[in-house]
């Protein structure tokens, strides 16, 4: 089946020929068009309130817990402690879970749901170009994830208030909480243009999320265990084993006699030493597949958050965006810093990196997101020439 088209197909300059604000007004009228559709629709507010309830619940959840721990606490770590930090990770992680999950519904069937409804092809008949059509059915989607976002507003500001945490910590996350949501609406409504049916599209779409939040961590676990490499290390001895003595009694009533202290150390702390000539020793390179630990939506934003502790060595009270990010700069040092006694040094309790990791991993989701757009504008670009069995064009 061919698809006829009255305008002139659109060529690969006809936006420069346009001028970018004719450009940009088609653009914005698609948007305004998909934005009227769904505000018309209940479904959408009632989702909003939905969201404002459970995040308001998962808030006053979380004050309550921080109340309850505070109990167990000193007096002196009661005054160190805030819970702004806790509520702040708590519904930060939350709200980037349940926005990756939200997003693809309103991306996924952005094109081939129009399709099946027969409203696509009025459109494409239209002066639109492709790319207009692509861009509003892209930008339409974010907009409505945004909400989401927006809605959220008030609980990350109200856990700033509480302490412990600056203004530029709410300033990242949220925007690296919008591009996230952009990256997946970029991915469905590629995905969208690709596949004929909505129902499938939006399966691939969950897919491609399940595998940036699960395949990612998946894909470096196998990866670091089939990058082996060697680095040069010393012996290790540890400080401090036996209490008494120079005998300590494990508990299978085994007997283990202290070391005395070597003489040729060449770096130690309160816990360990390094001693003894530099030998190859087996090691597994995980700087060599970081990469694809940076993908995860996760380390993306934890590593971008400015926390304090990343220019110190004390890890205490830190919360599990903190580790996630201290974690993901350990996989990207690799065993240069993080093997017991390589190069002759004690490995540091705490790994700072000079260059981050999340700009990799967004330029990677960016460049995946952008891949799956162009072949989607190539799939919806008209003539269309032959089509699916049984897709409908008008």
């Amino acid at each position: 089946m061919t698809l006829v088209s009255n305008r002139p197909a659109p060529s690969g300059n006809g936006a420069a020929r346009q001028g970018i604000g004719a450009y940009a007004a088609g653009v914005r009228a698609v948007v305004g068009l998909e934005m009227r559709q769904r505000m018309r629709s209940r479904g959408w507010y009632i989702m909003l309130a939905i969201w404002f309830v459970i995040i308001a619940a998962v808030t006053a959840l979380t004050w309550r817990s921080w109340d309850i721990q505070r109990g167990y606490l000193s007096a002196q770590d009661q005054a160190v402690g805030a819970p702004g930090s806790m509520i702040f990770e708590v519904v930060l992680a939350f709200v980037l879970l349940f926005g990756l999950m939200v997003a693809p519904a309103f991306s996924a069937n952005a094109i081939n749901g129009d399709r099946a409804g027969g409203t696509l092809a009025i459109l494409q008949v239209t002066m639109l170009t492709t790319g207009q059509i692509l861009w509003g059915k892209f930008l339409a989607s974010w907009l409505a994830g945004l909400g989401f976002l927006l809605v959220s507003v008030p609980f990350l500001v109200f856990a700033i208030a509480q302490g412990g945490l600056g203004a530029a910590h709410i300033l990242v996350a949220l925007l690296l909480l919008a591009v996230e949501l952009g990256v997946v609406c970029a991915l469905g409504v590629g995905i969208s243009a690709l596949a004929s049916r909505p129902l499938f599209s939006i399966v691939v779409t969950y897919l491609v999320v399940a595998a940036l939040v699960f395949g990612t961590l998946i894909a470096f676990g196998l990866g670091a265990m089939v990058s082996n490499g060697t680095v040069k290390a010393n012996e290790v001895y540890y400080k401090n084993t036996f209490v008494e003595g120079d005998v300590a009694t494990l508990a299978n009533g085994e007997e283990l006699y202290a070391q005395p202290e070597p003489k040729d150390i060449t770096d130690q702390n309160s816990d360990y030493a390094c001693f003894g000539p530099l030998n190859e020793v087996t090691a597994v390179r995980t700087d060599r597949v970081a990469w694809m630990l940076a993908m995860n939506p996760f380390v993306v934003v934890a590593d971008a958050i400015p926390y304090a502790s990343k220019t110190q060595e004390n890890m205490y009270g830190q919360g599990a965006f903190a580790m996630i990010s201290q974690g993901a700069r350990y996989a990207q040092a690799g065993p240069e810093v993080t093997q017991q006694c390589a190069n002759g040094k004690v490995a540091p309790s705490f790994v700072e990196q000079k260059t981050p990791l999340w700009p990799l991993g967004l330029g990677l989701q960016l460049l995946v997101a952008a891949g799956v757009l162009a072949l989607g504008w190539r799939a919806l670009r008209t003539p269309a020439g032959k089509l699916p069995k049984g897709t409908r064009i008008a």
